[in-house]
């Protein structure tokens, strides 16, 4: 049997949750399908230590016009995390140790030096064509790093920098850490607060409820999508147990390493990004640490020890709640608590890890990552393809953002996006 709808929106995370909510208030019937038995996608609110803690995405600021919109309009705050005192880097084989000033002193001119050109490459961030882009989309992060002529040390302390977000430098696209910096006005240190300074009141999941409680739309959660197939005159719609949907309109909004995995006909375009994928493959780890421990950040290059970045979060219950990211995910078990013990303890000897939480995103059917950092040559060419409408077919999420790129901000701003094609399609359909 098939049911037919104005409009189905694929995918539950804040893109397809955003679109849902906005063409069901335009008065739109829309069935929500999505393959997890929750929504959110790659921010995941799960329980652990005894409390609640963001397994996936987590942070949002005031200079994301898109998110900072959603919070306001659900009266939804921002929270500090823990102010660092101690900073810890790996450079050149030694783990030296300092204040935050001390090691923005260190690291600063380094940053600057290797992002100078930000603002060349992109003067008007908000029109990613506003300059020709197709010299910096050949170049990888391992390419400007070897042009630079640094030393070992310099080289190691500006991977540091770069912290959690360097995962695979032969295969990041160098023009996306170019467009972070010239969004935030040419400065690193600018981006770095704002994609990761201040975790959501209430986590998460608040925003996400908020924003779902004011759809209608039918939402059919444990339902993979495995085809979505555009006859021209609608869509059907076929999911993995057989059931078929038909609608007017489409919106596909799932990662973009799982876009390979859903039969599109007729074929996107993109299709190189597509069937390449990003290649962040990023590990979360949470870790318990007895007692208040002086908060600490912990950075080193990728490849070089086990954990990439660490910091002090929380305090909970006269612990210490310490985030941790691996850029290579394979390079420690998340759940042997004694591994991510001696990982931190590199950093600051004598800390006592208590337990350990992480869900795995790369092995996760329905992620096979964690955020976007496109391959050379997709941030400006192959990304802004799918954020036109394909026919009757509307792409949307994090991954394709012409602003927010690979967060949360991103992810509202596409699916906003989407449903204001859709609302244009349909009455063109009328």
């Amino acid at each position: 049997m098939t049911s037919t709808y104005d409009v189905a929106v694929i995918g539950a995370g804040f893109a397809g949750v955003t679109a849902a909510r906005d063409l069901t208030l335009a008065g739109h019937s829309v069935v929500h399908l999505e393959a997890r038995d929750r929504i959110g996608g790659r921010t995941f609110v799960g329980e652990a230590f005894g409390r609640q803690v963001e397994f996936g995405g987590t942070y949002a600021h005031w200079s994301q016009a898109h998110v900072w919109h959603e919070l306001k309009r659900y009266d939804i705050g921002l929270v500090r995390r823990l102010t660092i005192e101690q900073c810890n880097w790996l450079a050149d084989g030694t783990v030296h140790t300092g204040t935050p000033a001390e090691y923005h002193a260190v690291s600063k001119s380094l940053a600057t030096r290797c992002l100078a050109d930000a603002r060349e490459w992109f003067p008007m961030p908000g029109d990613i064509h506003a300059a020709d882009t197709t010299v910096i989309e050949k170049e990888t992060l391992a390419d400007r790093l070897d042009a630079m002529d640094l030393s070992p040390a310099e080289r190691d302390v500006l991977c540091d920098v770069m912290g959690s977000l360097v995962a695979a430098p032969a295969e990041q696209g160098m023009a996306q850490f170019l467009f972070w910096t010239s969004l935030n006005g040419g400065s690193w240190e600018t981006f770095m607060e704002c994609a990761g300074g201040f975790p959501i009141d209430g986590g998460t999941k608040r925003l996400l409820d908020a924003i779902n409680g004011e759809s209608t739309a039918e939402l059919r959660l444990s339902t993979p999508v495995t085809a979505v197939d555009d006859d021209g005159s609608a869509v059907t719609v076929t999911t993995a147990d057989g059931q078929r949907v038909r609608a007017r309109q489409v919106v596909l909004a799932v990662p973009l390493n799982t876009l390979a995995d859903v039969a599109v006909t007729p074929p996107p375009p993109a299709a190189d990004m597509i069937e390449q994928k990003h290649p962040m493959r990023t590990m979360k780890i949470w870790a318990r640490v007895k007692g208040e421990v002086t908060p600490f950040s912990a950075n080193a290059p990728v490849g070089k020890h086990p954990l990439n970045s660490a910091r002090t979060e929380y305090r909970y219950e006269g612990d210490t709640l310490v985030v941790c990211f691996c850029g290579d995910a394979t390079a420690i078990d998340p759940t042997d608590r004694g591994a991510v013990e001696r990982a931190l303890r590199f950093f600051v000897p004598d800390l006592e890890v208590l337990d350990v939480a992480c869900h795995d995103w790369v092995s996760d059917p329905y992620s096979q990552g964690t955020w976007v950092h496109h391959r050379p040559g997709y941030l400006t060419q192959a990304a802004p393809l799918l954020r036109r409408p394909h026919n009757r077919i509307h792409f949307a999420g994090g991954d394709l953002a012409a602003l927010g790129v690979g967060g949360i901000d991103g992810a509202i701003e596409t699916g906003a996006r989407a449903a204001r094609d859709v609302v244009q399609a349909l009455r063109m359909d009328a």
